[in-house]
């Protein structure tokens, strides 16, 4: 009977993993597009361009206000929250936030020197540090598969650093192109090990993790990010400046305004996508899904800003297809085996569920 209670949790964790991929999906193609068609039309901010990444953070309350009020409905009204987060678990989001504000100023700083393609692949190699992070903090077992996906991406990250060196833009000194990656470089080694301590701070909690509580890390984990970025803001003037920088604004006063929030929209849905998935599977997977995702990148630089590509992001899109199926693959077998062992071994079913 314990097996049979387990499945409807299965399931929905299988369909919220499902909605959290589409959301990083749409997040992690869309924010470096909107962030770089920032920074070709005029906007120089790159605190501003930074605040934007987690500035949309109060769009969490909307879905926590949804589920406390489905709990209202369900639950008697002794444990039902508007808010569940422990203060142990309060600070510790608010660590990763302040961290994440570093990692989006390095992203941005980066993303105003370099091409979309160019950016993106050095944000890629972040896997390869997660994959290290996460067997460092959080003990990830790899297995055959996951090795093996892990080093296709890893080869499709360096067959696309064949290309680069034709990505330096016409009016930029060559002093700036190598800081710029650099900074990136940065990022992608802070991101890295943001996901597993993210996976860390999960498993550390001294509560139960639900889906509800997922979003109020995110929300808190946005919310000091944003504050990091702010101050960095008023340090630099950026809220003087604005204003004059929206009037000069290539594509106009509005649209200046548009890009700025349909940009804070859709790194929202970035980073509730990333913890969602870290929630429902791994820091790991959310690394492979991010590279698998960098020649879609690729593709819609090309098509909206008319990027070159060359033969080595078509290869490198094979990789990373090879790898993330690759990946799955392992998955589906992992969890045959799983099911098969209670049927053959059903007297050690209760230990093996408790050592889980």
């Amino acid at each position: 009977m314990e097996v049979k209670e387990a499945e409807p949790d299965t399931t929905m964790k299988k369909a919220l993993l499902v909605i959290n991929c589409i959301l990083l999906s749409v997040g992690n193609c869309g924010g470096p597009l909107l962030m770089r068609l920032y920074f070709l039309h005029g906007g120089k901010r790159v605190w501003f361009s930074s605040w934007l990444e987690t500035g949309g953070w109060p769009i969490i309350l909307f879905p926590i206000a949804c589920a406390y009020m489905y709990r209202s409905r369900t639950q008697p009204t002794s444990k039902n929250k508007l808010f569940f987060m422990k203060p142990q678990l309060f600070f510790a989001a608010a660590v990763i936030g302040i961290i994440t504000g570093l990692d989006d100023y390095f992203y941005a700083y980066g993303m105003a020197r370099l091409p979309v393609s160019t950016s993106s692949l050095i944000i890629a190699s972040q896997l390869a540090f997660t994959a290290a992070f996460a067997f460092l903090l959080v003990k990830q077992k790899f297995t055959s598969y996951s090795i093996n996906a892990v080093f296709l991406l890893t080869i499709g990250v360096g067959v696309l650093a064949l290309h680069t060196r034709g990505d330096r833009p016409a009016n930029e000194s060559n002093r700036d192109y190598v800081l710029g990656f650099l900074v990136t470089l940065a990022a992608a080694v802070l991101y890295g090990f943001i996901l597993p301590l993210v996976e860390l701070t999960y498993k550390k909690a001294n509560q139960e993790i639900s889906y509800a509580l997922v979003m109020e890390i995110q929300m808190v984990m946005c919310l000091f990010a944003t504050g990091f970025c702010t101050v960095g803001m008023l340090v630099n003037n950026d809220f003087k400046v604005i204003p004059r920088e929206a009037r000069e604004f290539e594509l106009g006063e509005t649209k200046y305004y548009v890009v700025a929030i349909v940009s804070a929209i859709i790194w929202q849905c970035s980073f509730l996508g990333v913890i969602g998935v870290i929630f429902c599977a791994s820091s790991l997977l959310s690394g492979i899904v991010i590279a698998v995702l960098l020649p879609v990148t690729e593709i819609l630089a090309v098509i909206f800003y008319k990027e070159n590509f060359q033969a080595e992001k078509g290869v490198a899109l094979a990789l990373s297809l090879w790898g993330f199926f690759s990946y799955f693959y392992g998955e589906i077998k992992q969890n045959k085996k799983k099911k098969r062992a209670p049927e053959t071994e059903m007297p050690s079913v209760p230990n093996r569920l408790e050592s889980v």
